[in-house]
Formats: C-alpha cells, sequence, structure tokens
C-alpha cells in the first residue's frame, strides 16, 4: 500500500469515528434532555445577567453581595415569568378546547368565499379548514409555552447552578491564565470568543423583550384575546431569526379574524410586520452589527435538529446554541471553515482574527474580577 492509499484510508477510518462519535453524542443529548435543558437554561439566564453583576462590581458592591443581588433579580423575572405562563397556559387550554372558536373561523371563511366569489377571485371555493387548522396551530403554541412552564418547575436548580456560574466566573479569567499559561493569543481568542456569546445574548434578550413588549401592547390596543400570552410567544419566537416572527404572528391573526374581521387581522400582522421588520433590520444590526447573522437554511435545520433532539424547548435554543456554536468555530483557525458554511455572509466570517467586536464596546458587560484577572482578597473564601 503506497502512501497516498495509506492516507486516504486514514481519513475515511477518521471519518467513521467522527460519525459515529456524533451519532453517540446526539443519542446521549436526547435521551439527556430532562438534565442538559435546566443547566442549558442556567448558563442562558448566568449569561445575560451578567451586565447586571458587572454594573453592581463598578460601584463597588461586593462580588458575593452582587451575585445575591442579581440571582434575586432574575429570580423575580423568572417567577413573574411562571406566573405569566402558567395563567396563559390555563386559559388557552380552555379556548382550544371550545369548538365555538372553529366554528366562528369558518363563519369568516364563508364571508370571505363569498367576497371573493362577487369578484371572481380563484379561492372563492377555498376552505380554510381543509388546510389550516385552527386547532392545532393553538396546540403548537400551547405546547411551547408547556414546554417552557415544565422548564420553570426546575426553577429552584436552575437559579442554584445560576449561583454557581456567576461565582466561577469572577475567578474564570484566572482560571484561564494558569491553563495556558503565557500563550497570550489563546488566551485572548478565548477571552474574545466569550464576550461575543455574551453580548449576542445579552442584546438578543433585550430586543426579544421589546418586540414581545410592542406586540403585546399592538394586540391589546387591537382588542384581541390574551395579549399577554402573543407577546410572551413574541419574545420567544423572535430568537429565531427571519421566520421566528412568522411563527409568533400565526395565532394572535388567526384569533383576530375568529373575534372580528379579515380587517382587524389585517392591521394584527401589518404590526408585526413594522416591529419586526424595524428590530431586525435597524436595530439588531446596529447594536450587533450584521457579522452576527446565520443563513436562513442553517436557521431552518437547526429549528429541526434541535427540536427533534430537545422537542420545543429545543426550538427556541435552536439559534443561541447555533449562534454559540459559530462564534466558538469563528474563533478557532482548523474551524473557521464551518462558520463560513454557517454564515449568511461569508466575507463576514473569514476574517483571520475573528474577532467581531472590541474589548471597548463590551467591556461593560463582563464582571470587574473576570476582567481583571484577579478576585477581592476577601471575597476568595465567599466563593
Amino acid at each position: 500500500m503506497n502512501t497516498q492509499e495509506q492516507r486516504l484510508q486514514d481519513r475515511g477510518i477518521r471519518f467513521l469515528v467522527v460519525a459515529a462519535s456524533l451519532i453517540v453524542v446526539v443519542a446521549g443529548l436526547r435521551q439527556a434532555g430532562p438534565l442538559v435543558l435546566p443547566f442549558l437554561s442556567a448558563v442562558f439566564l448566568a449569561v445575560i445577567s451578567m451586565p447586571f453583576m458587572s454594573w453592581l462590581q463598578r460601584r463597588h458592591v461586593p462580588t458575593p453581595l452582587a451575585v445575591v443581588f442579581t440571582v434575586s433579580a432574575a429570580a423575580g423575572v423568572v417567577s413573574a415569568l411562571g406566573v405569566v405562563v402558567g395563567r396563559s397556559v390555563g386559559e388557552f387550554a380552555q379556548v382550544v378546547s371550545d369548538s365555538e372558536y372553529n366554528e366562528r373561523f369558518e363563519a369568516q371563511a364563508s364571508r370571505i368565499r363569498e367576497w371573493a366569489s362577487e369578484f371572481s377571485l380563484p379561492f372563492a371555493d377555498w376552505t380554510p379548514l381543509d388546510y389550516v387548522n385552527p386547532e392545532a396551530v393553538v396546540n403548537l403554541l400551547g405546547g411551547t409555552l408547556g414546554a417552557v412552564a415544565g422548564l420553570l418547575q426546575d426553577a429552584f436548580m436552575v437559579l442554584l447552578a445560576v449561583i454557581f456560574i456567576l461565582v466561577e466566573a469572577a475567578g474564570f479569567r484566572a482560571k484561564l491564565r494558569v491553563a495556558f499559561g503565557e500563550r497570550g493569543v489563546t488566551l485572548e481568542r478565548l477571552s474574545q470568543m466569550i464576550l461575543q456569546i455574551q453580548k449576542y445574548l445579552a442584546v438578543k434578550t433585550v430586543v426579544s423583550l421589546a418586540t414581545g413588549t410592542l406586540a403585546c401592547v399592538w394586540v391589546w390596543v387591537l382588542g384581541v384575546d390574551f395579549p399577554l400570552m402573543w407577546g410572551l410567544v413574541a419574545f420567544m419566537f423572535n430568537y429565531i431569526p427571519n421566520i421566528g416572527s412568522i411563527f409568533a404572528a400565526i395565532g394572535p391573526v388567526l384569533f383576530a379574524v375568529v373575534q372580528f374581521d379579515l380587517g382587524r387581522a389585517i392591521f394584527v400582522a401589518a404590526g408585526y410586520i413594522a416591529i419586526n421588520v424595524a428590530f431586525a433590520n435597524i436595530v439588531e444590526p446596529a447594536l450587533l452589527g450584521r457579522r452576527l447573522g446565520l443563513s436562513v437554511l442553517v436557521v431552518f435545520l437547526s429549528l429541526l435538529f434541535w427540536g427533534w433532539v430537545w422537542g420545543p424547548m429545543g426550538m427556541l435554543l435552536a439559534v443561541p446554541i447555533t449562534m454559540t456554536l459559530k462564534i466558538a468555530f469563528e474563533n478557532t483557525d482548523e474551524l473557521r471553515w464551518i462558520a463560513v458554511l454557517l454564515d449568511a455572509n461569508p466575507a463576514n466570517a473569514a476574517t483571520p482574527d475573528g474577532v467581531i467586536v472590541s474589548n471597548s464596546s463590551v467591556e461593560t458587560s463582563v464582571p470587574t474580577d473576570v476582567r481583571s484577572g484577579q478576585t477581592e482578597p476577601s471575597h476568595t473564601s465567599a466563593g
């Protein structure tokens, strides 16, 4: 066997080993969902809580107290979210079980058909219930909210994990220095990767919160039922770029048709379009830059994959997980080609240094002790 044949054989064996390993890992993730999902939620909550903790530290609040205040604020948010989700799921379940909504939907569809027949439009004979089942749509949204409610039942374990993560974050940079020694490039690359992930999640959460709030107010102004729930759905689905806003608008548009008429539904849809176009094309690019993007195909495939692995919660976490992996690949020379394939604009991910944001632009989002690489002597025993 010559050298070329040996090389090809080695590549084939390596490919089979990697493929088998991926299958084992995916199967393990699917089975370990009840354990992994609360941990991922804790990491997510800790990352978006770090700016508040850093703000407290810059005002000379001791690290242990900063952690307590941060976790208390996070617990308040989680509790409020739990109340909203619990009430929404209960009321929504009653509505879904009521056949009156289907009858009212068909009545509105009959009016649309009559109007279409007057103008000889091609969809004059269209029967929407043959193609769109409102009960199935609201069941999908209800299942997503139910998954969130189930996750909130593990709130104590999630908050406990958040405490440990925030405490560990104080000395994380010092640990990196010990682990990588004087390899400044590697340390800087890891620091940049962490900062990029943190900035993406924090900004995306703030933008999603604003999107959900505006959607809630708009639906409430138009008189559609369950404005709080539609705002919550808009908040969650805003983590899914491009197609998330479409899913978020389906529910309130259908309810507007059932409650009122097609004209009110068009107003609801127009409001959702205006809100999402403004945030997706103006606000987010201004805060994140156009480099933090994924192609539409990657978003769709990630939704399918993580939804298959973890169900509705997997779909909600799909894009944050995929974006985190993309940032990690972008900061690794050997794997940058994967980031290029994932990016909506390949030129963005091809930058040699893989740096998306500067230290100055995200410095305020990192705990003081992480930036300095040191912990205060009086707090060491508390960690």
